[in-house]
């Protein structure tokens, strides 16, 4: 039996839980910088060392973000929640625990939608992040600068059912927390990492099977790979009538491959119970609507206004939303007069290839909203054609300055003078018996020739329609 059909026989179950840094300018329970790159050991105290007698000081901004990303789930917010003492042995977590929140979290019970389908969020809650380790040759070094790092874990119900389900939610997920200015999400800087929990089940029944875990997935394509692979070696056990083991794993990228880590705990392997020196979470419910009034539009309202109110293809709408900051420079285009799709195409064309080939960020682009909104509009207004305003952008994006000053400098604005069109194309027409003859015998497609003829006579100084327009006319007599 090939590896497709026996796959068309089963179903993934997926459970996903992510752990984002909250953007906070210290640590969770201390007054240390958060500063991603920082020289190893450099940014620690005794409180995130975990040495002795030292207490830890919730950091309020920590419980503000953490009630902003519940709230735009849809999560209920807890008036009383409570931090716990995970403990495990790890050389990176000096503490021998991790302080986090486990029988009693700050939200729960929230949705998320993807494409088709709505996944359930079971929790959001707030927890610490423990340290690094950096392996060198034969050796491992140990980085604790990361030790009480912000973090928010954000766990699903098992709802999602395919690796592109997974992605979809991922990437939704991470749009939305940047959209609340929570998190940068950067899966790169280990900002957002994803861990898989996954098994496998025969297509129709409702039995949960036993899962495993795959950790610190910090990317899309990791976790979309070790989905693949982990699903195939599952469904080869069960072919083989093996029992799949309940462990925890890690991913290997070079190999593509999973690799087992540990046995697969449970809670009582944890050994959870409530932080002594840390006092219940109560949270009332005005500064719960407070935040609650402080919630931005998010990326899928967004979009949906973008189609229904301006116009937008949903591709566009997608593109210009899928990053914040480029939807807010779109916005900003729209504040100084440009029109919506006009807009739209410069920021899904020009403006995107000068992004991608310098490699930069809408932040990073030197061109501002009001000179792009004022380059649209001398398009519109017949001021310069669409070839001239592409060269007068990338002299912009070049060295800077208007449009208005680069097109006078570079002799590219529009002619408006109906004379001097008339002679010219009277010339070309006298010049192209052949093409006029084909354009009178009813091969109407020459008409972009003779349009052609003109513009080059005209050294682009006139509009295309307009000379189509006049040629027709003269044609036509």
């Amino acid at each position: 039996m090939s590896a497709a059909s026996r796959s068309s026989r089963y179903e993934l179950v997926i459970g996903l839980e992510v752990h984002a840094q909250l953007k906070t300018r210290t640590k969770i329970f201390c007054s240390c910088t958060v500063q991603y790159g920082g020289e190893p050991n450099t940014n620690v105290c005794p409180v995130c060392l975990g040495l002795p007698g030292v207490l830890p000081v919730l950091n309020d901004e920590v419980v503000r973000l953490a009630i902003r990303t519940g709230l735009a789930l849809g999560c209920s917010i807890a008036p009383r929640s409570r931090f716990a003492r995970k403990h495990y042995f790890y050389p990176d977590l000096p503490k021998g625990y991790q302080i986090t929140q486990y029988l009693e979290p700050l939200a729960f019970d929230g949705w998320l939608d993807i494409p088709g389908k709505r996944v359930k969020v079971r929790r959001c809650h707030i927890e610490e992040d423990a340290g690094k380790l950096v392996h060198a040759g034969a050796s491992s070094l140990v980085d604790f600068n990361r030790c009480g790092v912000p973090l928010i874990e954000i766990v699903t119900e098992p709802d999602l059912r395919t690796g592109e389900e997974a992605e979809a939610y991922v990437n939704n997920l991470r749009q939305i927390l940047q959209y609340l200015d929570v998190s940068d999400a950067d899966m790169e800087k280990g900002h957002f990492r994803a861990e898989l929990n996954l098994s496998v089940r025969p297509l129709g029944s409702h039995e949960f099977f036993t899962q495993t875990e795959v950790k610190n997935l910090n990317s899309v394509r990791a976790l979309k790979g070790a989905i693949e692979y982990e699903a195939k070696r599952q469904i080869e056990l069960r072919e083989r009538g093996e029992p799949v083991k309940k462990q925890t794993l890690l991913w290997d990228e070079k190999a593509n491959e999973t690799a087992p880590m540990r046995s697969k705990e449970t809670a009582e392997d944890y050994r959870y119970f409530p932080e002594p020196d840390l006092p219940p979470l109560v949270i009332r419910p005005d500064e719960v609507e407070e935040i609650r009034a402080s919630l931005p539009e998010l990326p899928a309202q967004r979009l949906e206004r973008y189609v229904a109110k301006l116009g937008l293809s949903e591709y566009d709408a997608s593109v210009i939303t899928a990053d914040p900051a480029y939807a807010d420079y779109y916005e900003a285009i729209l504040r100084v007069g440009a029109e919506p799709k006009p807009a739209a195409n410069w920021l899904t064309t020009e403006v995107a290839g000068v992004l991608n080939e310098q490699g930069i960020s809408i932040a990073q682009f030197r061109v501002a909203p009001g000179e792009l909104s004022e380059l649209i509009a001398m398009v519109k207004r017949s001021e310069l054609t669409g070839k001239a305003a592409k060269e007068v952008f990338a002299e912009m994006v070049r060295s800077g300055g208007t449009p208005s000053a680069i097109a006078r400098a570079k002799g590219l604005g529009l002619v408006q003078d109906d004379a001097l069109l008339g002679q010219l194309v009277d010339e070309v027409v006298g010049a192209e018996p052949a093409l006029v003859a084909k354009y009178k015998s009813g091969k109407t497609q020459v008409l972009g020739a003779l349009v052609g003829a003109v513009m080059k006579k005209s050294h682009g100084k006139f509009l295309p329609q307009k000379v189509s327009e006049l040629l027709i006319a003269k044609l036509a007599k």
